[in-house]
């Protein structure tokens, strides 16, 4: 079959290809059906990922947060018409100490490989996970960046001590809702404070236990534990802050991505005795965690609702231009690509 497959060739522009795929593989064919806008994907279509990235890696198809239907699968592990979340990341070996999305092996979408802006996506089915019924599959499409805070927590529950009584969370953009939201399921007896700089992005954390501008902390306040999520210039900021707040041998889980290197005050790091721990990207485990937990806590996917900002329903290229152009205004929210093509 000729599968199209819509590519950005520079900054701002989509081309189409084509390219001839073989039906009866051992790969699992799935219909995308919505996706997501990522910051990550943003930084190609604008051209600010870097004049050696950008030349190394398109022409590409972007998105790596999406969902779809199956529409074909050889082995009979997925009916036809199973609506499912894809696994970006893409593990060619495995390590029995590193995770698939820590080996440099591995690729992954809409990095340097195609992402899900395609007529058909071609996975493994172990890149597959099945979706529960009567999912809102506008906030399924940004499961892969639910599983980011998941995979962070899981790391988080094998590294840090058992006095989890006060969690402080840095960044009220949609990570932080979303790390915020799983803390207070994870950890009901804890309390989560969210910790930003703009009023209304915080009144939308109306489920933590209490919202601090940034300026306005409490001398003396403490937290156990504390999640990084600002990225950016605002992560040297938010670790400064953490490692003042934090207590003796607190995990400070570490989030947010920044394109240049940040100062970090490591002489109190080792007063205190604080563990950094880092966190990339997600594997199926991750994806299937998440899965298990929207099911366990269905209010999480109406309080996850909430981040949806605008949707878009593409039917021609044009219309993928416009979602991207008007991601780049919006301050608060997921921008979802409702994919009709």
């Amino acid at each position: 079959m000729i599968n199209q497959v819509y590519r950005l060739v520079s900054p701002r522009q989509f081309e189409v290809t084509y390219k001839d795929k073989a039906i009866n593989s051992n790969k699992v064919i799935v219909r995308p059906t919505h996706l997501s806008i990522c910051a990550a994907d943003q930084r190609y279509y604008t051209g600010t990922r870097g004049k050696e990235a950008m030349k190394k890696k398109l022409p590409m198809a972007l998105i790596h947060e999406g969902v779809g239907e199956v529409v074909f699968d050889q082995s009979g592990k997925f009916k036809v018409g199973t609506k499912v979340v894809m696994v970006p990341n893409t593990p060619t070996q495995t390590d029995p100490f590193i995770g698939e999305n820590y080996l440099t092996t591995s690729k992954f979408r809409s990095s340097g490989y195609d992402g899900f802006m395609q007529d058909y996506v071609f996975l493994e089915s172990d890149r597959l996970v099945e979706l529960p019924e009567n999912m809102n599959m506008d906030v399924a499409a940004f499961t892969e960046l639910v599983t980011i805070a998941i995979h962070s927590l899981s790391r988080f529950e094998k590294k840090a001590h058992p006095r989890k009584e006060v969690f402080g969370v840095w960044g009220d953009g949609n990570l932080g809702y979303i790390t915020c939201l799983f803390l207070k399921r994870l950890y009901p007896n804890s309390k989560v404070y969210i910790f930003g700089k703009t009023e209304y992005k915080l009144n939308h954390f109306s489920f933590v236990d209490e919202t601090m501008k940034i300026d306005e902390i409490p001398k003396g306040f403490k937290v156990d534990h504390a999640i990084e999520c600002a990225g950016g210039k605002g992560s040297q900021y938010a670790l400064e802050q953490i490692i003042d707040h934090i207590n003796p041998e607190g995990t400070v889980c570490l989030l947010g991505v920044s394109e240049y290197p940040v100062e970090v005050n490591t002489r109190m790091v080792l007063e205190k005795g604080i563990t950094l721990l880092g966190s990339s990207r997600s594997g199926t485990v991750d994806f299937q965690r998440t899965i298990d937990l929207y099911k366990k806590f269905p209010d999480v996917v109406d309080y996850l609702s909430t981040i949806i900002g605008e949707v878009f329903d593409v039917k021609k290229l044009n219309d993928v231009t416009k979602a991207f152009e008007s991601d780049l205004s919006t301050s608060w929210g997921k921008t979802v690509m409702r994919w009709q093509i």
